[in-house]
């Protein structure tokens, strides 16, 4: 299916290419044709790097791999191919971080990703220390282009082990946006993301919480007084994340954006001033 002029001059024809795009997408099966392809022709420079888009995102590609980047809180996150693609729900972890903790001096993002969760809560805090960690080397490349715009810090290595130990103790805002999959459920994901972002940003182990459980476990050492550790976890795993949280010593409730499918598990490390600290729910929209 053509898209591009007919003319000899190679110039795409807009009426014509925006057609022709949503015709393909529509034909692979892609349920949002008509906003995919607005984002591609706005994104491409060229019509050569339309049709090359065009042929990606046909091929199965996630849509966010095909543009670059991602749209996460108010920010264009920068993505490569192989990277966790961050998701629209996970804007609510950073909402419920920013409200309990507007004054955060130090904020922690593990397993980042490309950064998103740090990038977005940086964007919203007044210039915070940022320091940010990732297991994958390309993760850790892409979190770097991000988080620089905040001076931020990216380390490459597992969880706390990969932080620099002057942070124990310190850390005002700790998002964890683990893994939280279970591994017999990783083959029912969406092919974008099943195919094409990496299983260690997906698989949770045999219940999907083997990486929630190591954080919280560490998490005290490293928060300060009034500190708070957030966690993305599903519905089901959510009142055992709570139990897991306040079995590490955290104060815990969970918090819920039924308008976005969220759920939040919030544990903060106790100093004297968190009483009241009840299970909150956002209300539905």
């Amino acid at each position: 299916m053509p898209l591009l002029s007919s003319d000899g001059s190679g110039s795409a024809l807009p009426g014509t290419a925006m057609d022709a795009v949503i015709a393909a997408l529509r034909s692979a099966g892609c349920v949002f044709a008509e906003d995919e392809a607005e984002l591609i022709l706005a994104t491409a420079r060229t019509p050569d790097e339309v049709a090359a888009m065009v042929d990606r995102r046909v091929a199965g590609l996630p849509l966010e791999h095909v543009l670059g980047w991602a749209q996460f809180h108010g920010l264009r996150i920068g993505l490569e191919p192989g990277v966790f693609v961050p998701r629209r729900r996970t804007e609510f972890l950073v909402d419920q971080a920013v409200s309990l903790a507007p004054g955060a001096s130090l904020v922690v993002d593990l397993c980042c990703g490309s950064g998103a969760v740090g990038a977005a809560l940086a964007a919203c805090l007044d210039g915070p220390e940022l320091h940010a960690s990732d297991i994958d080397p390309a993760a850790v490349r892409c979190a770097r282009r991000n988080v620089a715009p905040y001076a931020g810090h990216v380390h490459e290595g597992d969880l706390f082990a990969a932080l620099p130990g002057t942070l124990r103790g310190r850390v005002d805002i700790l998002a964890a946006n683990v893994p939280y999959v279970p591994t017999d459920e990783v083959g029912l994901l969406p092919p974008e993301a099943r195919d094409h972002e990496p299983l260690a940003a997906l698989d949770g182990g045999a219940d999907g919480l083997d990486l929630v459980r190591r954080v919280a476990r560490e998490a005290p050492r490293w928060l300060a007084p009034g500190g708070c550790l957030l966690v993305e976890t599903s519905e089901h795993q959510a009142a055992t994340a709570v139990e897991t949280f306040a079995s590490a010593g955290l104060i815990a409730r969970l918090t819920v954006s039924e308008e976005g499918w969220a759920h939040v598990v919030v544990g903060v490390r106790p100093d004297g001033t968190a009483a009241g600290f009840t299970e909150h729910r956002s209300p539905p929209a």
